[in-house]
């Protein structure tokens, strides 16, 4: 019969035991708060510039074009000549207008007999009358033939189209010339129906050219549209710029920067806003009773160091700056003043 030796194993537990091993747990010593930076939320008067982009027009289009189909007899002008109000452009074959003419000679001869005629009695007034109504119609007739015969500029501006060369048979398909003014120029852009108040003509606004990225132009403000456009909730402005240098042209990019009056706004550092993976949207830490408490906002336009608040904060609220990716919504924060 084996005899089992227990004695031992128990003195051997007793030992450990008085060694500390017992099954009481030790306590952990406290995390310590992190310390932080933290940045008072502040209100200021800003100025609310809004920004837009549109695509520069000339400030009148005239397609320089015939009533009829005739052939053209020489184009004076190319792509790219200057023009001033008046100035001959083409001149279209004249036979009709020649024929036209002749008959014109001759009717106004014929008029002034049954003029003198009438004037001592010898035809009626009806004869007279028909006399000249019919003279008046070859004189108009006339005019508008002469018209479209010698094409004219009717303002002063530039050839931005060319679409028949001399000697074709212009077919009232398309323009002959286009003719476009300058001096000044036009854009328009789209505003949200919020500022419907604030816009008006005459304002003063500010124009960059992504072709003079150095420059900043002038323009105004000059039609201002009485309706919203129901599908954007926007109505359209029209810009002109002077453009005296004729620097400007039409077709080129612009942003537009129209101020739209100053309102409070709150302002908090952007190096405390964080961006929300995922979804875009902006959260800040505000530092409160010693812990981090997690806000999310709405951020508006960003001025230098700092953004717009637009929901979310109070004037006061001290927003941590630092540790900003060690942080959670609750957490423990030491506020280094």
């Amino acid at each position: 019969m084996k005899t089992y030796r227990l004695i031992p194993l128990i003195a051997a537990f007793s030992i450990l035991s008085g060694c500390g091993f017992s099954s009481a747990k030790q306590q952990e010593p406290a995390e310590e708060a992190l310390k932080v930076n933290v940045s008072e939320v502040i209100e200021e008067i800003i100025p609310q510039i809004q920004d837009f982009s549109a695509t520069v027009q000339a400030n009148v289009t005239n397609n320089i074009a015939p009533q009829l189909a005739a052939r053209i007899q020489k184009i004076y002008v190319e792509v790219g000549d200057f023009v001033s109000k008046g100035q001959k452009l083409v001149q279209m074959d004249d036979n009709s207008l020649e024929q036209i003419r002749t008959q014109l000679d001759n009717m106004e001869l014929s008029f002034e007999r049954i003029d003198q005629l009438y004037q001592v009695g010898g035809v009626s007034r009806a004869e007279w009358d028909a006399q000249k109504a019919g003279l008046d119609v070859l004189r108009t007739q006339y005019a508008n033939l002469s018209e479209n015969t010698q094409l004219l500029s009717p303002v002063n501006g530039v050839v931005t189209a060319r679409n028949y060369d001399s000697g074709d048979l212009f077919g009232m398909n398309m323009p002959l010339l286009v003719v476009e003014q300058i001096v000044p120029v036009k854009l328009q852009i789209h505003v949200s129906e919020s500022f419907f108040t604030k816009i008006h003509k005459g304002m003063d606004v500010d124009i960059k050219l992504d072709v003079y990225p150095q420059e900043v132009f002038k323009g105004k403000v000059s039609i201002v549209y009485p309706t919203v456009t129901a599908a954007t909730r926007t109505f359209p402005v029209e810009i002109t710029i002077p453009n005296a240098d004729k620097k400007v042209r039409p077709g080129m990019f612009a942003r537009v920067s129209v101020n739209m009056g100053s309102e409070p706004r709150l302002l908090v550092p952007d190096r405390s806003v964080i961006k929300q993976i995922g979804s875009g949207e902006r959260y800040v830490f505000v530092y409160k009773d010693g812990k981090a408490e997690y806000r999310l906002i709405q951020p508006g336009k960003r001025l230098d160091n700092y953004y717009e608040c637009l929901e979310g904060l109070e004037e006061g609220d001290l927003v941590i700056t630092t540790g900003l990716n060690q942080l959670t919504n609750g957490a423990e924060v030491e506020w280094i003043k």
